[in-house]
């Protein structure tokens, strides 16, 4: 099947945006450049993107697999679904261009506040949106408090992945797979069942010893 002309420029485009600002910097790189690289008019780039913010945010989401609404999962087990929202990772095809990037992202967005903005919010709003969905199923299946405080309990969630995030950045293969571990303490901490799912868990409770008079 032959793909529209529209959609192979587009994707030309958005190939030679990513190796030009991972070679030469974001402010570095112009539309002329791009235009050049990529072999696409300049008036069917911007025919696509309105500037070249809107064309960098397009080429970052599509390397952090944030250019698709993320896939809702529902299996019944609170603290499962959890656990693969909380440990969603990137595409692998795109590790090497990602860390290539990440360094002129993190420069660019410190002197284009507004960008920044919109990034950081693109990047987080996904993974909250869907934990949001999963817990409130749980408050209406009966398995989590109907007060339980859905926000905080968002950022008890997500907090040890920006932990590791932070304090890993010079070997991220080293850091630990937080997700799990954090999805099980909020379960243990607010299930409704914690008593059988602590007995799923395998964890026995330990009996205080008496004291001695």
């Amino acid at each position: 099947m032959v793909r529209p002309r529209s959609a192979e420029a587009h994707e030309k485009v958005l190939n030679a945006a990513l190796e030009l600002f991972a070679e030469r910097g974001i402010d570095a790189t112009s539309m002329d450049a791009i235009s050049q690289a990529s072999g696409v008019s300049k008036a069917t780039i911007y025919n696509h993107w309105t500037d070249k913010e809107a064309l960098l945010l397009e080429a970052m989401l599509m390397i952090h697999g944030l250019d698709r609404e993320p896939e809702d999962v529902d299996t019944g087990d609170i603290q499962r679904d959890l656990t693969t929202v909380l440990t969603r990772k990137p595409p692998d095809k795109c590790d090497a261009v990602r860390n290539r990037l990440t360094p002129s992202l993190i420069a660019y967005s410190a002197f284009h506040p507004e960008f920044g903005r919109e990034w950081r919010h693109r990047v987080t709003e996904p993974p909250r949106k869907c934990i949001r969905k999963i817990l409130q199923r749980g408050i209406s299946r009966g398995q989590l408090p109907a007060d339980l405080d859905i926000e905080a309990s968002v950022a008890l969630l997500l907090g040890p992945m920006l932990y590791a995030h932070i304090f890993n950045k010079e070997d991220p293969s080293k850091a630990p797979d937080l997700g799990p571990v954090s999805a099980a303490n909020f379960w243990r901490a607010h299930s409704l069942n914690r008593k059988e799912r602590v007995a799923d868990l395998g964890i026995t409770k330990r009996t205080p010893r008496s004291k001695v008079r």
